[in-house]
């Protein structure tokens, strides 16, 4: 009886214990609140008004969010590359509190909003980390405008449409992240009742690009590293793996314990891993 007793009470005290927290690659954390900027404002590039922020002062290094994403994002890694470097974020075109207008979206295009908006700031090269689109947006660069850029750090990347995961849909880290995306972009859009509109527009580019051979991948001679989370929902690791290999002198860097969303759920490793590939 007395261990039927003590078997009940466990049961009971367990029963009371919070449910196991979700291993960390699996969470969404909110990003860290962006420092006031030491300057900000809207650029006018290719026809679109393009929200930039620059922090800090140092080497340039510009920060390029994914996706339905926006400046805020990288919150985090303004606080620690502002001490010792000149930080730009921006919000890519339709994205945050940017504005878009009927060109159909390609790569080569948000390429030339973000070299256009450096213009605009006098900035003639820069290191760039770029996630996911943004990564992707930095291969653009480094393949055809290679005199931009002192190192690339290309973070869930791909260069072919087939390098994304087929079922990245059906995860719920990356539903949450879209869901998210689209409360954000009615908070903050300055067309907030087209979020619709954006997604298809953006869409028909995600559905064929980008899409570079091997012999484009060949030419970049950008210091370049290529970067993935151990558990990416989206971009397969062959994938990054054949980029890496690709990219003359590429250098593969595998951040642990963290997916698609690796500047949210690791920012110090992140920082860290940013900061020995662009500084040394």
């Amino acid at each position: 009886m007395k261990t039927v007793l003590n078997l009940l009470c466990a049961l009971v005290l367990l029963s009371a214990l919070p449910a196991l927290a979700a291993e960390r690659w699996q969470e969404l954390p909110d990003p860290a609140p962006l420092p006031k900027a030491d300057k900000s404002g809207t650029a006018p590039v290719n026809g679109i008004d393009m929200y930039y922020a620059v922090y800090g002062s140092g080497p340039p290094v510009l920060l390029i969010h994914g996706g339905l994403g926006y400046a805020d994002v990288w919150g985090a890694q303004v606080a620690d590359l502002a001490k010792d470097h000149t930080v730009i974020v921006a919000d890519s075109r339709g994205h945050g509190r940017s504005t878009r207008n009927a060109q159909p979206y390609s790569y080569d295009l948000m390429s030339s909003d973000y070299l256009a908006l450096l213009d605009y700031l006098k900035i003639e090269k820069t290191a760039l980390v770029g996630w996911s689109d943004g990564g992707i947006i930095g291969l653009d660069i480094a393949i055809h405008h290679p005199e931009r850029l002192t190192k690339l750090f290309a973070q869930a990347a791909n260069s072919k449409v087939d390098g994304v995961i087929p079922t990245v849909m059906e995860n719920k880290t990356f539903a949450a992240y879209i869901e998210k995306a689209g409360e954000v972009y009615k908070k903050i859009s300055p067309t907030p009742t087209e979020y619709d509109a954006f997604v298809t527009q953006i869409s028909n580019m995600w559905a064929s690009q980008p899409n570079w051979s091997d012999d484009d991948l060949k030419t970049i001679t950008t210091p370049t590293a290529i970067v993935l989370g151990d558990h990416d929902e989206a971009i397969s690791r062959d994938h990054t793996d054949y980029l890496a290999k690709t990219i003359p002198g590429a250098e593969l860097i595998i951040l642990k314990d963290a997916s698609h969303f690796a500047m949210l759920q690791d920012p110090e490793g992140y920082n860290k891993a940013v900061r020995d590939f662009i500084d040394k």
